[in-house]
């Protein structure tokens, strides 16, 4: 299978930066551009930014100040990407949001008290991240996706979570603050895991599994509330 990608690959190159800058993109004086960056129509690009070379940011995306992002990165059409730090050679998909303000308020009787987020979104290198996902900033700690991670479209994670090495994450899951997710973790889709668990290394999640609490290097899990799989597989026979 792998050698098939590769043919296919072969056969279907990466899109390479023209290093031309649309006349109707708004780009600031203040920004550094490598060489042969590709700017396409309606990118707004502010104060600070830096990207290295052989980037392209597609129409209608938006990068925020002081946003760095490093060389070959393709960012696709309708992104917002704040408050972060990208890694080379990742691509980010359609309407992708990064580095926006994560769900953190104090709750009293009259009103719910936002809570200003400070941290960043860290990104690092070969990274994915599918259309329309959403990845909040910390709130004074960083949010940070390790290299090599793939992320699904519409997946949301949140706030101060951190992710590790070459960790799967499949479509419509959500991870909740401050969670620890740990290296080459498999997440089938619609998983839910809550805040401030530990999720070790080389785990297995099947989907539309619901992690309530911490998991071990190596487990395989399914379920809501997630089990291991053996068990999962037990009640599922007491039902027949």
């Amino acid at each position: 299978y792998k050698y098939f990608i590769y043919t296919l690959n072969f056969f279907n190159p990466k899109r390479i930066s023209t290093g031309k800058i649309s006349q109707n993109s708004i780009v600031s004086k203040n920004a550094k551009l490598g060489k042969n960056v590709e700017i396409q129509d309606g990118v707004i690009i502010k104060d600070g930014v830096k990207i290295k070379e052989n980037s392209i940011i597609s129409s209608n995306t938006v990068i925020g100040q002081d946003v760095t992002i490093s060389s070959n990165v393709f960012v696709d059409e309708n992104c917002s990407i704040f408050n972060c730090n990208i890694g080379k050679n990742t691509r980010i998909q359609s309407g992708v949001s990064i580095g926006s303000s994560g769900f953190g308020f104090a709750i009293d009787e009259l009103q719910n008290i936002n809570m200003s987020h400070l941290g960043k979104v860290l990104i690092g290198k070969d990274v994915v991240i599918g259309n329309n996902s959403a990845i909040a900033r910390g709130s004074l700690d960083d949010t940070i996706i390790s290299d090599n991670v793939r992320i699904d479209n519409l997946v949301h994670i949140s706030h101060n979570v951190k992710i590790g090495k070459n960790t799967i994450i499949a479509g419509q899951s959500g991870i909740a603050g401050s969670t620890t997710i740990g290296k080459n973790v498999i997440m089938g889709g619609q998983v839910g895991i809550s805040g401030h668990l530990k999720i070790g290394n080389n785990v297995k999640i099947g989907g539309g599994s619901g992690v309530v609490k911490d998991i071990e290097d190596n487990s395989v899990v399914m379920g809501y509330p997630a089990v291991p799989l053996k068990e999962f597989l037990k009640k599922g026979k007491s039902f027949e």
